[in-house]
């Protein structure tokens, strides 16, 4: 939906997805159902894929399957967490729908149309050069969608050394095991650290989804294509392995990780390679340095540090910054200071850097190797324990303070003589750092749970900046402390 505004598109290439899938689940998508952006049969014709769960998994070898807890059977601990990322959307069929409707209402598409330069003037507007061949445009807003490597956020964090990467290589190929080509992989480990000499420790980790195997009630074992994925979390020394390297390993360990395949140039039939790396920033959302500009999606680092971006980072965002974006021209708070309040401090997305942090080593230290499993297999098992309300969340990137305290508390009890490892590995600076976002997440779900008292005052204020400023404000108390999540037993108390 337009909300009443002129909108244009400027893509550099052609407006269109990829073939490859992506991987998002139901409720996610129901949110762009929500917001007008999708039909239920958008939806149905995009969905190519559909299984029942994905795995987590963290073991110092590869056992399949794994039975108890990490204590138990002395290797770790695997998990399997029902509609998360369950869904493979072709990106071609969803893309082409929501351009088709966006230009039935009236939305403007300029293809082949690369972003050369952006003028702005605090009262008047924003000119946009898009090349000497097309005609200029000028516009009060302009969102920065590029992505992590938007020119505008690499002008803004210029000399800015990233605090974190995420290497990733992969690719989607058939040839895999049909029979067991049921259920995906969201992480997973089947190695301790790996040690690369002169290019430091690092921990690999696994993500597989099954390709084109039908919507539910399909016979199973219907496809043998597969998408693979080894990530690994490292800091920005520039001594780090290369993608080339990570790319060797990765057809190295293929076999291990699935063992219908020996010989992967043999074996498979592929159709696509990965190598991409996702630099990520503590100073995130990224706070607007020009009035008029505003970063979303993964151009505003408003994704977790651990998922690296993607679809559904922007789906549970989208009916959040939509509503703002049109009260700010509505309102004409369009100043680098109200532009800000959207994309305001979220404790629990500063919290989730305390997760990359543990799940990298340090260039220079040295970890026992079995650390990393041990951690998350710990963490894990009690966060399944304790039930899908907890473990869900996580899982779909929304960190709530009651599950985090829930888990690390029962992690201490679980494992009291591992807390000074963790103490050491992550350094006493972050670690106050974090309790400090740890805190603030806290007042943020009371300030969340006090909104229904304040809204009422919010919404009869007559200076249009403030009030629009206070709504931000409530917002971030929200997707904050992420209580915009709706927990798996308030989804079933809603159909009821």
């Amino acid at each position: 939906q337009l909300r009443g505004h002129r909108v244009l598109v400027a893509e550099t290439g052609q407006l269109c997805g990829r073939e490859q899938e992506w991987n998002i689940s139901m409720d996610e998508m129901q949110e762009l159902i929500d917001l007008g952006v999708l039909t239920e049969e958008d939806c149905e014709q995009a969905i190519q894929t559909e299984f029942p769960a994905c795995r987590s998994g963290f073991k110092n070898r590869e056992v399949t399957p794994l039975q108890g807890t990490y204590f138990e059977n002395d290797c770790g601990y695997e998990t399997t967490t029902p509609d998360v990322l369950n869904l493979g959307v072709s990106p071609s069929v969803l893309i082409e729908n929501v351009k088709q409707r966006f230009l039935s209402l009236g939305g403007v598409v300029k293809e082949s149309t690369p972003l050369k330069g952006i003028c702005v003037s605090d009262s008047v507007g924003a000119a946009i050069d898009l090349g000497e061949d097309a005609e200029p445009i000028t516009s009060r807003l302009v969102l920065d969608c590029m992505g992590n490597a938007s020119p505008i956020s690499r002008q803004q964090r210029y000399g800015m050394k990233p605090d974190g990467v995420c290497c990733v290589v992969g690719s989607c190929a058939a040839g895999f095991d049909r029979e067991t080509n049921l259920i995906g992989d969201i992480i997973y480990t089947n190695s301790e650290i790996q040690n690369k000499g002169s290019e430091g420790q690092l921990q690999y980790f696994w993500e597989a989804f099954p390709v084109g195997i039908g919507r539910k009630g399909n016979k199973p074992g219907s496809s043998d294509v597969k998408t693979t994925y080894m990530f690994t979390y490292l800091d920005a020394d520039e001594n780090r392995p290369s993608l080339s390297t990570l790319m060797e390993d990765y057809w190295d360990l293929l076999p291990i990780y699935q063992p219908s395949i020996t010989d992967p140039e043999k074996d498979l039939d592929v159709k696509r390679v990965l190598t991409a790396f996702f630099p990520t920033y503590r100073d995130s959302p990224l706070q607007p340095q020009w009035s008029r500009v505003l970063a979303v999606g993964d151009a505003s680092g408003i994704q977790s540090p651990l998922s690296f971006g993607g679809f559904g980072a922007l789906t549970r965002h989208l009916e959040r910054i939509s509503g703002a974006v049109s009260e700010a021209l509505e309102s004409d708070c369009l100043h680098k200071t109200d532009l800000a309040e959207i994309n305001a401090y979220t404790p629990n997305l500063s919290a989730a850097w305390m997760f990359q942090k543990a799940m990298s080593v340090r260039m220079g230290q040295q970890v026992d190797p079995k650390f990393m499993n041990r951690l998350l297999a710990t963490n894990f098992n009690l966060m399944d324990e304790m039930g899908i309300d907890t473990i869900k969340p996580f899982l779909q990137d929304v960190i709530r303070v009651d599950g985090l305290i829930g888990s690390l508390s029962r992690a201490f009890v679980a494992d009291p003589l591992f807390m000074p490892q963790i103490v050491g590995h992550v350094g006493i600076p972050a670690l106050v750092d974090w309790l400090g976002h740890l805190a603030m997440m806290t007042i943020y779900t009371g300030l969340h749970s006090a909104k229904p008292l304040i809204k009422p005052f919010v919404d009869n204020m007559k200076n249009e900046r403030n009030r629009f400023r206070w709504r931000r404000k409530m917002e971030a108390w929200t997707f904050g402390s992420g209580c915009d999540y709706i927990l798996p037993k308030d989804t079933i108390k809603l159909d009821q």
